[in-house]
């Protein structure tokens, strides 16, 4: 407990101050959420102990690779997580299952396991909640910042595509979030001027 307290303090200020300012999703706000919503799953699934305090640590470091990179940031997370773990004490079966957690969110997603389901649907929560457009805002500012979408009408054809590709893997997921993603599909597509 005191060790991961110990590195979830370290993350957090790793990701305070080394993330990039242009990053209005991939940011400590999203990190947060999807660590919230992991421990959602955790008391909802009854996850052990030690699987929860991995979980836990796979949302925080998920994205810790935006730190250096915005491309294969996944892979340079999955570094940077083996680096934090191990000054922390972690043992390397530890390490190996935190770097599959993150590998699991590279989109599209593949989750080999339980563990990877639930983050993979963590990440992705938001495009099955009410609060989709607020947060898709924010992505769509930050991929328009990197030149990667240059209007609100790419952006929803980006969207679509992405929504339409995206499944679920856990039953939370699938039962509480896919009707949601369903309706906003057929919104976007309305918003689409052709």
């Amino acid at each position: 407990m005191k060790k991961y307290l110990k590195l979830r303090k370290k993350v957090l200020e790793v990701l305070n101050s080394k993330l990039p300012k242009e990053l209005y999703y991939h940011n400590v706000r999203h990190i947060l959420d999807v660590f919230k919503v992991v421990n959602q799953y955790i008391r909802r699934d009854k996850i052990d102990k030690k699987s929860a305090y991995l979980l836990r640590i796979g949302a925080l470091l998920h994205d810790i690779g935006f730190i250096t990179t915005k491309i294969e940031h996944e892979e340079k997370g999955t570094e940077i997580a083996k680096e934090l773990m191990s000054q922390f004490g972690y043992p390397e079966e530890d390490i190996k299952i935190v770097q599959g957690l993150i590998r699991a969110t590279k989109v599209p997603q593949y989750p080999q396991n339980k563990l990877e389901r639930i983050l993979c649907d963590s990440d992705l929560d938001y495009l099955g909640r009410k609060d989709f457009y607020e947060i898709s805002d924010q992505l769509y500012r930050e991929l328009k910042e990197a030149s990667i979408v240059s209007n609100v009408d790419e952006w929803n054809k980006l969207q679509i595509k992405f929504l339409e590709s995206h499944e679920y893997h856990t039953d939370f997921a699938k039962k509480n979030r896919q009707p949601n993603k369903e309706k906003r599909i057929l919104e976007i597509k309305k918003l689409i001027s052709n």
